[in-house]
C-alpha cells in the first residue's frame, strides 16, 4: 500500500472543494439551457417570435459560446484563470437579470449572447481548474462528480422551467439563474486559489473571426433550410461562404503560433477520434431534450410542466451513470467506459426512431429517453478522463479549450440541423405552431405529418450517436503518432 502524505490529505481536500465550486458553474449553465428548451413555446408565444427568431433565441446563445471559448481559455492565460472564471460568473448573472425585463425578442437574444460569453468564461476554464487541482489517480472521480452535476442541474431544469413556466411567468425563466450566479462568485471568490499565469501568448484574432463567420454562415443556412428547403438562396448562399471559409481557418491556424483550431491536436490517433467522438456525441444527445419537449407539447398536447416531468429520464440517466462511471474509472479503463457510453447513447435514440408515434406508451419513451442518458454520462466521464489523462499539464488549457469548442460545434449543429429536419415536414403556415406547441390543438393530419419529421429527426441523430461509437472504438491508448502530438504541444506551451 502507498501511504498518504499530509500533503497529499491536505491537496485532495482541496480537489473536493474545488469539485464543489466548478460544478455550481455547471449548475448554472445547465439549469439555464434546460429550463428555455421546455419553456421555448411559452417565450416564443410571450413575444409572438416567427420561426427564424425562435430557432435564434436558443442559436444565438450556442454560437457565440462555441466561437468564444477557445479565446477565453487564451485571455485566462493573460489574467489568470481564477480570475477570468469568476468574472464569467458576475457577467452570466446580470445578463439573466437584463434578460427578464426583454422589452423585444431581438434584446432577448442580445441578452443570450452577453450570457453565452460569461458562459464560455466559465466553461473554458472549469475543467482545467479541476484538473490541476486533483491527483491524477482520483481524476476519474473528481470528472464523474463534476460532470454528473450538469444532470443534477438539467434533471431540475425541465421540471423547473415548465413550471416557471405555468406559474411565474417567462422572466423567471432567467431569473432563476441570478441568485445561482450570485452563490457560485461568492464560494468561489472564497474557494479558488489563484493559479499560476502562462508566459503572455498572441491570440488568434483573425482565427476567431473567420470561425465565428463559418459557424454563423452555417447555421443560417441549417436554419434556413427547413423553412425555404435546399435550393433557397439564403441556403445555398450560407453553404458556399461556410465551403469558402474552412481552407482560410485552416490556412490561418497554420501560419498562428497560438490557433484557435490547432490542427496539432488531430495529429494523433487517440486525439482525433477522442474529439471526434466527442462531436458526435454532442450532436446526438443535444438537442435530444429539446425535441423530446416539442414532441410532448407540439403532438401529444401536453404543457410545459408536464412535458417536463417527461423529459426527466435523460438527466436521471446522465446523474445516475456520471459519478458511477467516476467510481469505475479506477478499475476500467476510460476507453473502455468512452465506447459503452457511445453505444448506449445510440441505443436509447434507437429506440426512440422505432416508436416515435402517439400512441406509444409512455414508458417505451422513457425507455429510450433513460438509456441515452445514462449513454452520455457514462462516455462524457470516459472521454473527458481519457483525454485529460493523456495530456500533460502544460498543454491542458490548450486542449481543454479546443475539447469543449469541438463539443459546442456539435450542439450548434445538433440544435440546428434537429429543428430544420423536424419542421421540414409541416408547410410553412404551422412551422410557427411547432415552435410555440400548439400543433395538436389543429388537426390529425398535421400531427401526422409532423410525427414523420420526429421519426426522420431520431434517424439522423441515430445515425450520428453510431458513428461517434465507431470513433471511440477507434481512440486507442497513445502510439507513436499521439506522443508526437503531444510532445509538439508541450514544447510550445512551455
Amino acid at each position: 500500500m502507498v501511504a498518504v502524505t499530509p500533503q497529499d490529505d491536505s491537496r485532495l481536500r482541496y480537489a473536493w472543494r474545488v469539485c464543489w465550486v466548478t460544478s455550481l458553474g455547471l449548475v448554472l449553465i445547465g439549469i439555464a439551457g434546460s429550463t428555455l428548451n421546455v419553456a421555448l413555446p411559452t417565450v416564443v408565444r410571450q413575444f409572438h417570435a416567427g420561426p427564424m427568431e425562435s430557432g435564434w433565441i436558443l442559436l444565438s446563445f450556442l454560437l457565440v459560446n462555441t466561437a468564444s471559448l477557445v479565446l477565453f481559455g487564451r485571455v485566462a492565460d493573460l489574467l489568470g484563470r481564477r480570475e477570468v472564471y469568476l468574472a464569467g460568473f458576475a457577467l452570466f448573472t446580470v445578463a439573466s437579470l437584463l434578460a427578464g425585463l426583454s422589452p423585444s425578442v431581438w434584446f432577448l437574444i442580445a441578452m443570450r449572447v452577453l450570457q453565452a460569453v460569461g458562459a464560455a468564461m466559465i466553461l473554458a476554464n472549469g475543467t482545467v481548474i479541476i484538473t490541476d487541482a486533483f491527483p491524477p489517480d482520483r481524476l476519474s472521480q473528481g470528472m464523474g462528480v463534476y460532470i454528473g452535476t450538469l444532470s443534477v442541474a438539467q434533471l431540475a431544469g425541465p421540471t423547473l422551467g415548465g413550471l416557471i413556466a405555468e406559474a411565474a411567468g417567462w422572466q423567471w425563466i432567467f431569473w432563476v439563474n441570478v441568485p445561482a450566479g450570485l452563490i457560485a462568485f461568492g464560494v468561489g471568490a472564497a474557494i479558488l486559489r489563484r493559479m499560476p499565469r502562462r508566459p503572455r501568448e498572441p491570440v488568434d484574432a483573425l482565427g476567431n473571426v473567420l470561425l465565428f463567420a463559418a459557424l454563423s454562415a452555417a447555421l443560417l443556412a441549417l436554419s434556413e433550410a427547413g423553412s425555404s428547403g435546399l435550393s433557397s438562396p439564403v441556403v445555398l448562399a450560407g453553404a458556399a461562404v461556410f465551403v469558402a471559409l474552412v481552407p482560410l481557418i485552416v490556412l490561418a491556424a497554420r501560419r498562428s503560433p497560438n490557433p484557435v483550431l490547432d490542427l496539432r491536436l488531430f495529429g494523433g490517433r487517440l486525439l482525433a477520434c477522442a474529439n471526434l467522438a466527442s462531436f458526435c456525441n454532442a450532436l446526438a444527445r443535444s438537442a435530444l431534450i429539446l425535441v423530446v419537449a416539442l414532441y410532448f407539447q407540439a403532438a401529444r398536447g401536453l404543457g410545459p410542466f408536464e412535458a417536463g416531468l417527461s423529459v426527466l429520464p435523460v438527466p436521471v440517466g446522465i446523474g445516475l451513470a456520471s459519478p458511477i462511471t467516476g467510481l469505475l474509472g479506477r478499475r476500467v479503463s476510460p476507453y473502455g467506459l468512452s465506447i459503452a457510453g457511445a453505444a448506449m447513447s445510440a441505443a436509447g435514440l434507437g429506440v426512440l426512431m422505432l416508436t416515435a408515434d402517439p400512441a406509444v406508451p409512455y414508458w417505451v419513451t422513457g425507455i429510450g429517453l433513460f438509456v441515452a442518458g445514462c449513454g452520455s454520462g457514462t462516455f462524457l466521464t470516459g472521454n473527458t478522463t481519457q483525454v485529460m489523462r493523456a495530456l500533460p499539464s502544460g498543454s491542458l488549457g490548450v486542449v481543454n479549450g479546443f475539447r469543449v469548442m469541438i463539443m459546442n460545434v456539435g450542439i450548434v449543429i445538433s440544435v440546428g440541423l434537429s429543428l430544420s429536419v423536424l419542421t421540414a415536414s409541416v408547410g410553412p403556415a404551422l412551422r410557427a405552431q411547432v415552435y410555440a406547441g400548439t400543433l395538436s390543438r389543429l388537426s390529425p393530419v398535421a400531427v401526422g405529418q409532423l410525427m414523420e419529421g420526429f421519426q426522420r429527426t431520431y434517424a439522423v441523430l441515430f445515425a450520428v450517436a453510431v458513428a461517434g461509437a465507431l470513433l471511440a472504438a477507434l481512440a486507442r491508448a497513445p502510439g507513436r503518432s499521439h506522443r508526437r502530438a503531444v510532445a509538439s504541444l508541450d514544447s510550445t506551451s512551455r
